[in-house]
């Protein structure tokens, strides 16, 4: 029976050996050798019977079945019976030959089976094989390599079987044809020759000691023939290398003389592969064993052949090498080893041939060369010894060589020769230099490699980095190089071309004088006498030291220097030695320290010149210190527009003309009025632009002469005075007056700005005035650009002008005088409000200039005028002063100029335009207003340094204005004031706000209507300011508006777009700055956001079913706005005093907006991205809502909730449909504990909510009273009784989310009121029980809150209460273990392990069988991929341990089963099995029944556990117990498994059918 167990499972495995997994393919392998472990014969057997009866089984998988026999057979050698023995060989044989052509895997297994029997039955296998190996008949392709493996793996066993095979074989040689069976003919060949070889080596230990070499000889030598003669002529490539890797070894077994014989033809055969073969490995290592086997045998006819090998093997090494071509690194080591066998005999002819190619031309050669050279004298040292001046001296050539290569390869040779004593040969003085020549090449980067690998065999490092390490390596690591670098390397210090060198020289240095030191101190001086060429102390000390003043250079030369000089101080001076241990050591640290970016160099060098100082106070030697000095000398050499003068001509020309001109005016001036108007225009002008040379009336001449400019502008002006006289008799139409005013503002305008130098712009405006009283007037155009460039031409001038004298002082003062009379001559034409207008239209840009200077010269332009007005102005009739408010609203912010000059021009402008108001009324000339007048008393005020002083009279202004302002004035006033709020001077602009709040203050009543306009206004200047005070004073405009029309405000605020911006946002939080104002505001949002729905369902698209909730603009509006006037810190009286209410609202908008949409036309202007403007602020709806939460809780007092929340992530996840509830969860956890006493007013605001229409409200407030009753706060509070009864009372919600959290609140009170579970245990069992059997929850997910609740209920409830339910609850949850949700298999495995605390008593055995039924569950869940479900696992097992009163149990579950602690479930699973079946055997049935369940399983892991389980527990049981279970169910069971798609999983049904071998 068992015989027929053992073919059943092993018949099971290997019909799966088709699984196209090799790691299927490997555990079937394993197990199969497992079977083979226990039961060797009938495995072997089961595989032979099935290989016979499967012939047409496909060979990849027999080689499967061949490698297991093969690993069977080698771990069983020894109790392997002879039988079974027999029947592995001849199944290997007959696999093996099965096929004549060639299957190398299907072969080669079976071969590996004859050889691994053959190491114990060697002659059985013989016995089988020979029998395929007749004489005169070709063998299979298998059996000469058999014979060969055979004869490497039992030398012993199989050396006594190469005689009669070489006689047999060497018939067949002749008669193969094809390559195949030539190349395994050579490699039989060359693996025989090993194990001679081997066998003769050992002959102590062989068998057979009487074998000699030449039993073999003649049989190897016609094979040689055969290969050498014939084989090695193929075309083959691949055969004449096995050819060639026979011929090796064979030739050490040739007779001597017939070896003799064979080397003139065998050499140059072997040589001439390397001219065919590109891999020539083979060749060279052949080629090795041939030369040592001649030079073994003391041949005679090698000398001959010495150049021939030298010119073939040289060029192999001159070859680039691939250091990533294993083969090529193989061939180079080998062609070297042929080096060295010549070397050893032949040295003379080997140097004649070497050393002239030192001086070849080729690079690659002079490499090759030196690569040999290094080979040689370290491998042939004593063939070498009487060579060593003759190879020293060839060296001269390379020395001198610039290749970078070749450096390289130097380097190498003379680390060598180092070595071997060369160096201490006349002449190596010669190669340490050169080692420093190149220590002291400049340093370079890295290079990008120019060539692959394949072209430098040497390391990447340059030649720099490579001898520098040599110097080094010699200088601490050879002995002998002692004496030969030291001193002699003190020569190379002073010289400047070895700079570069200084920090390795140094180091090297430093070690050999440390040495010489421990040798005693007589070793250690420098005898100066008789090494003259060596540098003196003076010169030592100023190198070392003047090095070491740039100390970062050359790697670190200053420590190095340093260091250096320290160890030298016996050789310096004998009394430096103590002070420079203490001197040196902290000049090192220091640099050590630093480096060369933190250095300070002007530190460093004061630093070495303290040490110089304090080294000469040391020594105080005069003589030596004068040396010292003269070395330092001796060192110092080694570091080191003509302007042209104006043509007198022109210039009597111009005066001449400027003569002339004055003339003309003279006359015009002075002749009789009645003769004069007639000849103005067609004689004195016309003569006089000729004279100017200018384009005016057609006449083009140019001029820059200042002089003649001067004159012709004094000359129009008088022939202007000369028609004003003339006018006043008879009427006079001046038709060229636009001409000659335009030609002054040319000249006017050509005027430099930068000073006032010449009267041209006094003279010029002095002339308009005069020609702007005549006729016609100007049209508006020309009379707006005179104004315009006169007011430019003055008032833009710098501050200075330029004035150093009293002339310019005058003319300053002449040049405004000008202007304004001008000015006023211009206005007088147009003296009526709108002349008035005009005038100032082009002063307000000068009123409002950044420039003090240009508003000083303005206002008092503007005073001038307006007095000028006043006292000309002649009312005839009461008319309105249409444009007082505009004027007024230009100068009153002036008053609080930054420029206290100004302030008094400001006042008297406005004290002007109230009297002008007056008149306007109908008041007299001589009418005093009181109001008016208390203007005038304000003037010192304005003066007053303190800013306050200085607006509280703005203040007042303000109110005097508004008392005398027409009420038809008061929006133009505030519209002006309020562009007065961008004036570039800051004292104006806040004074405009003084202004307009007064304003605003005193006459806002009036204002309703004009409240959106206003809000609009106030908007538009708050983008506009940028000064942070005028800022706030805008925002105080507003709540002086909502305080006198509040709901106005409100609902004009509301209506701005959104989202806001943050514009809009400061002007909602000034309605923050009054408590009552502020609480007042917050109802009226408050009353917007819960009158009106929080959305609206509208379809997503016309043909759709679903629908999008889209939140309603006035809510959206309003929460936004609570967030700004939260955000600010002076509502924090008013949140208070409304917190219940705006925490319940804001909470229930939150949760109304979860998953709500923006309207679309909000979404497009998310989409284009917010501009500079808008406030940083989210407008998707539960966003903005969470936000506006925030702000209410820290406005609130309740800043430590909102930190609690953010980091546990609460409020990102109150915005979210899946976390919304855990993220009010985390809210009323956070208000439990840091804002307790808020509660009460918080659930009775609440309360109503648990009935509201909206579910989502329902949801969020059984949410939050759930955590609420996990706090113990609500006992404090006295708020458990109500918030238990109210939770209760949803039970039977028609939402399940309610019922749901309902259960979880009744759960909660197990942690915030525990005491209190017994009182209302029943109720809270009950209801845990209802939810467990809850029938309108398709989904489970009240039950899965069932779950929960009772494993925090259970421990606190009465046990008894416990006991009557425990068995239902156990049947209720076992269907949820292997739930495909996740939760729901934690939460009842959980749960089962708290019921185990319950099962002692009357239940007990009961519940033992439940334990049992779900014992396979929760190991095998252990696996599971969720790792809650893991932990859950193992605490139920830990609670199962000791009900199932199994101490081993227990105290594994207890050892391994803790959540942190790694588990390696293999021998976790491998001991319970064994605890299990020690103690339950009679369960074995069920255990492997419910594992069989889990073959199906939907998890993968799961699938390849249970298998694994069953397997450890058969394993583990006894013969009697293994009787329970159906063998024959199990394998099918299993073998469907190894079709399971999860390659882990065929794994682990292949590895238990293996250990299935319990049943055999």
């Amino acid at each position: 029976m068992a015989e027929s167990n053992v073919k059943k499972l092993a018949t099971t495995l290997i019909d799966a050996v088709t699984d196209k997994d090799p790691l299927v393919q490997e555990q079937l392998c394993n197990s199969l050798c497992y079977l083979g472990e226990s039961k060797a014969e009938e495995t072997l057997d089961a595989c032979d019977e099935y290989l016979r009866q499967h012939e047409k089984l496909a060979y990849p998988y027999r080689v499967i079945i061949l490698k297991a026999m093969e690993a069977i057979v080698k771990n069983n050698i020894d109790e392997l019976d002879r039988c079974t023995a027999k029947i592995v060989i001849i199944l290997a044989s007959n696999e093996m030959t099965k096929s004549k052509e060639l299957i190398l895997d299907w072969q080669q297994a079976a071969s590996n089976v004859l050889v691994a029997v053959g190491k114990r039955f060697i002659n059985k296998v013989m016995e089988e094989v020979l029998t395929k190996f007749q004489p005169g008949i070709l063998p299979h392709y298998f059996v000469m390599q058999t014979f060969a493996n055979l004869s490497i793996t039992n030398v012993f066993g199989m050396v006594p079987f190469l005689n009669s095979i070489l006689t047999t074989m060497l018939p067949m040689l002749t008669l193969a044809r094809q390559d195949q069976m030539k190349s395994v003919f050579c490699y039989a060949l060359q693996h025989f020759s090993d194990s001679i070889l081997e066998y003769l080596a050992n002959l102590d230990q062989a068998p057979d000691p009487t074998v000699r070499k030449d039993t073999f000889s003649t049989e190897i030598f016609s094979a040689y023939d055969v290969l050498f003669n014939h084989w090695l002529q193929s075309r083959e490539a691949k055969l004449r290398l096995a050819v060639v890797e026979a011929l090796g070894p064979m030739s050490h077994l040739l007779p001597s003389e017939k070896l003799e014989e064979q080397l003139p033809r065998l050499i140059p055969g072997i040589i001439a592969l390397y001219k065919k073969h590109a891999e020539t490995f083979y060749v060279s290592k052949s080629l090795g064993q041939i030369l040592e086997a001649s030079v073994n045998m003391g041949s005679r006819t090698l000398e001959v052949q010495v150049d021939m090998l030298l010119a073939a093997l040289h060029p192999q090494i001159c070859a680039p090498v691939d250091s990533l071509n294993p083969l090529v690194i193989k061939n180079h080591n080998e062609v070297l080893r042929c080096f060295t066998i010549l070397a050893c005999s032949f040295p003379d002819r080997l140097l004649a041939f070497l050393l002239p190619k030192l001086e070849n031309s080729n690079e690659r050669i002079r490499v090759g060369t030196l690569h040999i050279m290094r080979q040689v004298i370290n491998s042939a040292s004593a063939q070498m010894e009487i060579k060593k001046p003759f190879i020293l001296s060839s060296m001269k050539f390379p020395l001198l060589d610039s290749n970078n290569r070749v450096k390289r390869a130097v380097v190498q040779v003379i680390s060598a020769m180092a070595h071997h004593g060369y160096l201490e040969q006349p002449g190596g003085e010669m190669m340490i230099e050169y080692i420093l020549r190149q220590c002291a090449l400049p340093p370079e980067p890295v290079p990008k490699k120019q060539f692959p690998e394949t072209e430098d065999f040497l390391a990447s490092d340059s030649v720099r980095t490579i001898s520098i390490n040599t110097l080094y390596l010699i200088s601490t690591t050879v002995d002998r190089m002692n004496d030969v670098l030291w001193p002699y390397l003190l020569e190379f210090l002073i010289p400047v071309q070895f700079t570069n060198a200084l920090t390795p020289l140094c180091k090297s240095l430093m070690h050999l004088a440390m040495k010489r030191q421990e040798e005693g101190e007589n070793s250690f001086l420098i005898q100066y006498d008789s090494n003259v060429n060596l540098p003196s102390p003076f010169a030592l000390t100023t190198r070392l030291l003047i090095v070491s003043s740039h100390p970062y250079l050359g790697e670190g030369r200053g420590a190095a220097s340093l260091r250096l000089l320290n160890v030298l101080h016996l050789n310096i001076h004998p009394l430096l030695g103590q002070r420079w241990k203490k001197t040196i050591p902290p000049l090192v640290n220091y640099l050590e320290e630093h480096n060369e970016e933190i250095l300070s160099q002007k530190e460093w060098e004061e630093k070495l010149l303290m040490f110089l100082r304090d080294t000469l106070m040391v020594v105080s030697d005069n003589t030596w210190i004068c040396q010292l000095s003269l070395e330092m000398c001796k060192q110092l050499n080694c570091y080191n527009g003509t302007p042209l003068e104006k043509d007198r001509s022109d210039t009597e020309v111009d005066k001449v003309k400027s003569t002339l001109i004055l003339c003309y005016g003279q006359v015009a001036m002075h002749a009789p009025q009645e003769l004069v108007l007639a000849r103005i225009e067609s004689d004195i002008l016309r003569n006089v632009f000729q004279y100017f040379n200018t384009k005016v009336l057609g006449i083009k001449v140019e001029t820059k002469d200042l002089t003649l400019k001067l004159c012709l502008i004094r000359s129009i002006c008088m022939i202007s005075q000369a028609i004003c006289k003339s006018v006043q008799s008879s009427p006079f139409v001046f038709s060229q007056k636009a001409e000659l005013v335009a030609q002054m503002m040319e000249f006017i305008r050509a005027e430099p700005m930068d000073f006032l130098k010449t009267a041209i712009r006094k003279r010029a405006m002095i002339t308009c005035t005069y020609l702007s009283t005549l006729e016609p007037p100007l049209e508006e155009t020309d009379r707006a650009e005179l104004i315009h460039s006169c007011l430019h031409s003055v008032l833009a001038l710098p501050s200075d002008v330029g004035i150093t004298s009293s002339c310019q002082q005058t003319l300053y003062f002449d040049t405004m005088t000008a202007l304004m009379d001008l000015l006023t001559s211009l206005l007088l034409r147009n003296l009526t409000p709108q002349g008035l207008q005009n005038m100032f239209e082009h002063l307000t840009p000068w009123i409002k200039s950044p420039k003090g200077h240009e508003r000083e010269r303005a206002l008092g332009l503007s005073a001038y005028l307006l007095r000028y007005f006043l006292e000309h102005l002649n009312v005839i009739a009461i008319v309105p002063f249409h444009n007082l408010g505009l004027l007024v609203g230009i100068f009153s912010p002036r008053c609080a100029d930054s420029l206290p000059s100004l302030r008094h021009d400001a006042l008297d402008c406005v004290y002007s335009l109230l009297y002008i108001q007056l008149f306007y009324e109908g008041f007299a000339q001589d009418y005093q207003d009181e109001v008016a007048e208390k203007l005038l008393s304000l003037k010192d005020s304005l003066s007053d340094p303190d800013v306050t002083v200085l607006f509280h009279t703005c203040y007042s202004i303000a109110q005097i204005i508004g008392k005398r302002l027409p009420p038809d004035q008061f929006i133009s006033l505030l519209l002006t004031a309020f562009e007065g709020l961008k004036d570039p001077d800051m004292n104006c602009a806040r004074a405009a706000t003084v202004i307009i709040n007064c304003l605003l203050k005193e006459r806002g009543a009036v204002l309703l209507e004009k409240v959106p306009e206003i809000l609009g206004l106030i908007h538009s200047k708050l983008c506009e300011v940028k000064d942070e005070h005028v800022a706030k004073a805008i925002q105080q405009s507003v709540y002086l508006l909502a305080s006198q029309h509040r709901a106005a405000v409100v609902a004009s605020l509301l209506a701005s777009p959104l989202p806001f911006d943050s514009h809009t946002c400061s002007l909602w939080r000034a309605l923050a700055t009054e408590p009552a104002l502020t609480s007042q505001v917050l109802e009226l949002l408050l009353d917007k956001m819960n009158k009106d729905v929080p959305f609206t369902e509208n379809k997503s698209f016309l043909l759709s079913s679903s629908y999008d909730r889209v939140a309603t603009v006035i809510p959206l509006a309003a929460t936004c706005a609570l967030y700004e006037i939260m955000s600010a810190p002076e509502s924090g009286a008013a949140v208070l005093g409304l917190y219940p209410e705006l925490f319940v609202t804001l909470l229930l908008r939150v949760s109304c907006t979860v998953g709500v949409q923006l309207p679309r036309n909000l979404q497009a202007k998310e989409r284009k991205g917010a501009s500079p403007r808008l406030a940083p602020r989210n407008l998707e709806p539960c966003s903005c809502a969470v936000e506006t939460l925030q702000a209410m809780l820290f406005r609130g007092g309740s800043g430590e909730v909102i930190t609690c929340m953010g980091l546990d992530g609460g409020w990102e996840l109150m915005k979210t449909s899946e976390g919304h509830e855990e993220g009010v969860t985390l809210l009323a956890r956070a208000m439990a504990k840091h804002s307790g006493p808020k509660l009460p007013l918080i659930v009775k605001t609440l309360i109503p909510v648990l009935s509201s229409v909206y579910e989502i409200q329902r949801i969020t407030t059984t949410a939050y009273f759930a955590e609420l009753l996990s706090s113990n706060v609500v006992n404090d509070l006295i708020l458990l009784e109500s918030l238990l009864e109210n939770t209760m009372g949803r039970q039977k919600d028609v939402c399940t989310n309610v019922r749901r959290l309902v259960l979880r609140g009744l759960a909660n009170i197990a942690t915030g009121s525990p005491d209190k579970v017994r009182k209302h245990g029943p109720q809270l069992l009950t209801a845990m029980i209802n939810g467990l059997d809850d029938k309108d929850d398709p989904h489970n997910l009240v039950a899965l809150e069932a779950m929960l609740g009772l494993s925090r209920l259970l421990d606190l409830a009465e046990e008894w209460d416990v006991r009557s339910i425990l068995l239902h609850i156990t049947i209720r949850i076992r269907p949820f273990f292997d739930s495909d949700r996740d939760e729901f298999r934690s939460s009842s495995i959980n749960l089962f392990g708290h019921l185990n605390k319950f099962c002692h008593g009357n239940c007990e055995d009961v519940f033992f069988e439940q334990i049992v039924n779900g014992l396979v569950s929760l190991l095998l869940h252990l696996q599971d991929p969720k790792p809650p479900v893991v932990s859950a696992c193992k605490f139920a097992l830990r609670m199962c341990g000791p009900n199932m009163e199994c101490e081993e149990l227990t105290a594994l579950f207890e050892k391994q089963l803790h959540d942190g602690r790694g588990l390696h479930f293999g021998e976790f699973m491998n001991d319970t099995s064994k605890y299990l079946m020690q103690n339950f055997p009679d369960a074995l049935g069920r255990l492997v029944s419910t594992n069989l369940f889990y073959f199906k399983s939907c998890w993968e892991d799961i699938r390849a556990a249970a298998p694994m389980f069953t397997g450890f527990l058969v394993l583990h049981a006894d013969k009697e117990a293994c009787e329970q279970v159906d063998l024959n169910q199990l394998i099918s069971a299993l073998q469907l498994l190894l079709k399971d798609p999860a390659p882990t999983v065929r794994i682990k049904a292949a590895e238990t059918l293996g250990r299935l071998v319990k049943f055999a």
